[in-house]
């Protein structure tokens, strides 16, 4: 007699892995429940009341040019489940010492005279991969494979593996440029003359002209729970307030699809691993750490460069090189006197996240791994540096260092946004060659700790659905 199971799949943990990997499951079919700690779905994308009542802040993600360009959430009606996306005009403001500032706009070319001497090599570089966006993009977002357009992922692949220093000094000769280019390295959490980290400034480059840098309306809450609706209208099943704390404890299924990281995993099911399994786990990398700040403002941050107000997502930092060693600092267990600061100004663009004439806005920088100093004086000095009488406007801040982002969600080991250090090897074959699988039949890993690695766009997800629906059904 067949045995009976209480569902088909099982997944821990409603990040937007867990999510995709549960609606890929639901959608072919079959019986899924989510069994998430936190009283909301979402995991690094929820929204929640941090400083006073009226004003909406993301708790951790912000800004999801991946999601929009995620070909699984392409494919779901989520706009019939609540999600609103808002473009800024402008995806990105870069400001400078001198008061002008460098803009990341939808269009090349418009981006390309904000660059002086840089401008025809920006344009042809960069605009090159922008036009070939859609054919090298599906297997950035894939595990490794043969790729599908193999001319286009080389042209791409080949400056993504180096350093973003060497692509930087090699592409172009001027600073503004050059800067540019750091911040959006930057954002791969790792020194910019480590290999690799040239890629994430690229695909974050070209996204901001293929794809634009949206925010959800509403806050990023919102995406999250239009993935939880869309999941329960195909029959899947979300219990919150759940944490599981031994993969025993939960109803039998065919299969469990763990949106955790490696120490996670180690903790619930360590007994159902393999030894050498679990010491592949253990020496699993994870990178430096978040410092995140939220303030309530009582009006807009008054910007030196009027040009920063076209843009939701806003990089302080200057130079290539005082990037560069803010980066360098945190990887080596230091904290920068002036580091590198990602800002997010939402509600210039969504009057819904704060009450009439105040507004919000998030940011944070790179510190070291599970670090527990206080970045706030250096931080709103580095926005103090850019828009003088910034402090004047603060009504109220919350903070949060590594350690309380991991508290908020265990995923964040030490603070580590991307699930792992995402170094050459790590990269590709994360958490271990097996990629979703584990050493047990029908136990997979479906986090940011698997291909394609960090960023909300669900694929993590639903190839490790993918690969369970292939092996166990």
């Amino acid at each position: 007699m067949a045995e009976r199971y209480a569902y088909d799949a099982v997944v821990v943990g409603a990040g937007p892995n867990g999510l995709g990997a549960a609606i890929t499951i639901a959608q072919s079919g079959r019986s899924v429940v989510i069994y998430e700690a936190q009283s909301t779905v979402g995991g690094a994308v929820r929204s929640a009341n941090l400083t006073e009542p009226g004003f909406t802040h993301d708790v951790c993600s912000a800004v999801y040019p991946l999601a929009i360009g995620s070909p699984f959430f392409r494919r779901l009606p989520l706009k019939e489940h609540g999600l609103e996306w808002i473009q800024p005009p402008a995806a990105l403001a870069h400001p400078l010492e001198d008061g002008s500032a460098i803009l990341l706009e939808r269009s090349v070319e418009a981006t390309s005279d904000n660059l002086g001497a840089d401008k025809e090599a920006y344009r042809k570089f960069i605009g090159r991969l922008v036009e070939s966006w859609d054919e090298w993009s599906v297997d950035v977002l894939a595990p490794p494979r043969v790729p599908t357009q193999a001319a286009s992922f080389a042209r791409f692949g080949w400056h993504a593996i180096q350093s973003a220093r060497r692509v930087a000094e090699h592409a172009f000769v001027g600073p503004r440029a050059r800067a540019l280019f750091a911040g959006l390295s930057a954002h791969s959490m790792l020194p910019l003359e480590n290999a690799a980290s040239a890629g994430f400034g690229l695909v974050l480059g070209v996204t901001a002209h293929a794809l634009g840098w949206p925010i959800p309306g509403g806050g990023a809450q919102k995406l999250a729970d239009a993935l939880g609706s869309y999941l329960r209208a195909l029959g899947g099943q979300i219990i919150v307030d759940h944490p599981v704390t031994n993969v025993d404890e939960l109803p039998s299924c065919r299969a469990i699809l763990c949106d955790i990281t490696p120490r996670q995993l180690l903790s619930i099911a360590g007994a159902r691993l393999a030894p050498s399994y679990r010491k592949r786990l253990e020496r699993y990398r994870y990178g430096m750490g978040a410092f995140k700040m939220d303030w309530a403002l009582n009006g807009p941050v008054p910007w030196k460069a009027v040009q920063c107000a076209r843009a939701a997502t806003v990089h302080l930092g200057g130079t290539f090189d005082e990037i560069a060693h803010s980066e360098r600092l945190a990887w080596r267990g230091e904290h920068a006197e002036k580091p590198f600061v990602l800002v997010v100004q939402p509600s210039l663009f969504d009057a819904s996240r704060a009450p009439a004439g105040k507004h919000t806005l998030w940011a944070y920088c790179h510190v070291p791994h599970g670090s527990g100093f206080d970045m706030s004086e250096r931080i709103e000095a580095q926005i103090e540096r850019f828009a003088p009488g910034f402090r004047d406007r603060v009504l109220a801040r919350s903070i949060m260092t590594p350690l309380d982002l991991e508290r908020h969600n265990a995923n964040l080991v030490g603070g580590d946004i991307n699930g792992g250090a995402p170094t050459l090897p790590q990269l590709f074959f994360r958490p271990t060659l097996k990629l979703y699988k584990t050493s047990a039949a029908g136990l997979y890993i479906c986090s940011s700790s698997t291909p394609p690695g960090g960023g909300v766009h669900g694929m993590c997800g639903y190839f490790a659905a993918q690969a369970a629906l292939r092996e166990m059904f």
